[in-house]
């Protein structure tokens, strides 16, 4: 089913571009500007389990995106000249602004050159348990767990399960029903505690994916020297705030700022909500956002920006460059608001609720 779904779309994008409607829907459905959201970027793996595919692109690829946007006279944008053009109302051009999520090291080894060489501001929001080492990446520990192993025994709602997952196929399908049950668990500590369990018990070392994985305080220092970065909030410990109690979702937001303004000296201005979708972020969260004093948060959800957005400023949607659907011809879809509209419903405008 997700590879039908994935064709699915690849169809939509090859047929809205290779008809040309995408051109002639901008006009109605492009906004005025993008907030592109990217996680990894890296060379590109040779394993043919990759469940998180989706959340890692190749340098080249970037490279092939910042020339299709260059040639499309968009301008490039940092966060602050974002929320300067939503709220005075300045729409004389369309806008793109880069945005990364979690910390990454390859932000650094990988991205930062290619931008810094193009002159392209862009943010990286950093949740702060990340390069403290005290954080989780339970979905590339999840990964991991699975492609050691050829079954994996655990309890899922007290009954105890064996899931066979020896070939390739066997394992996406695992990894699908696995992230499936963990996002659906009622609280984030049961989740994270589940996947620290499952991780031990097959022996991956969830520390160590971070400390491999994430920027340390000093290269997240030495990146925001530059000024064409801005480190974003993305709260403490990379939780679905919508789970959280009104005191947690709270001291989230604020202590992940707070560690931020201690480490780099300023409080960060912008933010962006852990997962981001509907499960993950709603009006409580954006209202938290907006009494906190973010200048803007941003969300998973899918769309580009259109005027109305001034009047929500904390609930952002996004356009995903996503690893799976690495073809230029697909960014060109996706910025026109083509794609995000038939996304949504042909509505046109995605305001997130």
């Amino acid at each position: 089913m997700q590879q039908l779904k994935k064709a699915i779309i690849r169809s939509g994008f090859e047929a809205l571009y290779f008809t040309g409607a995408h051109r002639l829907m901008r006009r109605y459905v492009g906004g005025v500007g993008a907030i592109l959201m990217l996680h990894h970027v890296r060379p590109a793996r040779r394993d043919g389990f990759q469940p998180n595919q989706h959340l890692e692109i190749t340098p080249e690829f970037l490279e092939a995106v910042v020339g299709r946007l260059a040639r499309d006279r968009v301008d490039f944008v940092s966060l602050d000249e974002v929320h300067r053009r939503l709220t005075e109302r300045d729409f004389g051009r369309r806008f793109v602004a880069f945005t990364f999520d979690d910390g990454y090291r390859d932000n650094k080894e990988w991205a930062h050159p290619i931008l810094a060489r193009h002159g392209i501001p862009f943010c990286i929001y950093v949740p702060t348990s990340f390069p403290d080492r005290l954080g989780a990446l339970w979905w590339t520990a999840l990964e991991a767990v699975i492609a050691a192993n050829d079954r994996i025994v655990l309890e899922m709602d007290g009954r105890d399960c064996r899931i066979d997952c020896a070939g390739t196929a066997e394992k996406a399908e695992a990894f699908r029903l696995l992230y499936g049950w963990l996002r659906a668990m009622p609280s984030e500590a049961r989740m994270i505690d589940t996947v620290r369990e499952l991780a031990a018990r097959y022996g991956v070392d969830i520390a160590a994916i971070c400390d491999t994985l994430c920027m340390s305080w000093d290269e997240i220092v030495e990146l925001a020297a530059d000024p064409l970065v801005t480190i974003g909030a993305h709260t403490v410990n990379h939780v679905i705030l919508a789970k959280a109690c009104d005191s947690v979702a709270r001291s989230e937001l604020k202590m992940g700022r707070a560690v931020l303004e201690a480490a780099l000296g300023a409080a960060p201005r912008h933010l962006a909500y852990p997962y981001g979708d509907a499960t993950a972020a709603g009006p409580r969260e954006f209202a938290l956002a907006a009494e906190l004093g973010f200048r803007t948060a941003v969300t998973t959800r899918p769309g580009v920006l259109f005027p109305e957005h001034a009047e929500a400023l904390t609930a952002l949607p996004r356009i995903s460059i996503n690893g799976e659907f690495q073809r230029g011809r697909y960014v060109d879809v996706l910025v026109s608001g083509a794609g995000t509209a038939l996304w949504n419903g042909l509505s046109g405008l995605r305001r997130a609720s």
